[in-house]
């Protein structure tokens, strides 16, 4: 049910958005050089290694100058990405990652392998269900970018008090998923991101 739920959503979706994803992906390569889909390997469903889909928000080989973004004014941001981050537009890619069974539309947020090597026994239950594109974490830490800039240390700040809080909630949700559920969690999300 939840599959199907997923692929239907995202076919149309799809279809509805790709005049905005068209716009987008033009947006992004008259603004700067580079690609215009960033690819991300995060780890998924068991453990398991995949690429994530997002619009390029960043100048090239911006990860290489940490995982982390810090602040709206994160100087390897773009100016286009800015705005896709701030509405979350850069994520509409992994409508991609979910036709193709890699993600659903709720669900842990998938994380790169550096913090997932982090994770107690207890948190890796997580890993247990198919990452998605929005969850609780998502709405509740909607502002983690500006967050992480009030910290002297943003890379212990996620570690230490972030990540365990995010990792929370998506025990939360594997504890309570269901349909209804990840349609409480999508209209939270949207309303968040209109706000």
């Amino acid at each position: 049910m939840k599959r199907l739920f997923d692929v239907g959503c995202c076919v149309v979706g799809l279809i509805v958005l790709a005049p905005i994803l068209l716009l987008i992906a033009l947006l992004i390569r008259m603004d700067s050089k580079g690609p215009i889909v960033y690819l991300q390997e995060r780890i998924g469903l068991n453990g398991r290694p995949f690429f994530i889909f997002k619009f390029r928000t960043m100048v090239i080989d911006a990860d290489k100058k940490g995982l982390l973004t810090v602040g709206g004014k994160d100087p390897r941001v773009t100016r286009i990405g800015y705005y896709l981050r701030r509405y979350k537009l850069d994520e509409l890619p992994q409508l991609f990652n979910v036709v193709r069974g890699d993600m659903s539309l709720v669900g842990p947020r998938p994380e790169v392998k550096k913090y997932v090597d982090l994770y107690s026994a207890s948190q890796k239950e997580v890993l247990t269900v198919k990452p998605g594109i929005t969850d609780y974490a998502s709405i509740v830490f909607v502002d983690e970018n500006d967050i992480l800039a009030r910290s002297t240390d943003p890379e212990q700040a996620y570690i230490q008090e972030i990540m365990p809080a995010k990792l929370a909630l998506n025990r939360k949700y594997i504890a309570e998923k269901g349909l209804l559920t990840d349609l409480r969690i999508i209209l939270k999300t949207l309303l968040r991101i209109i706000r």
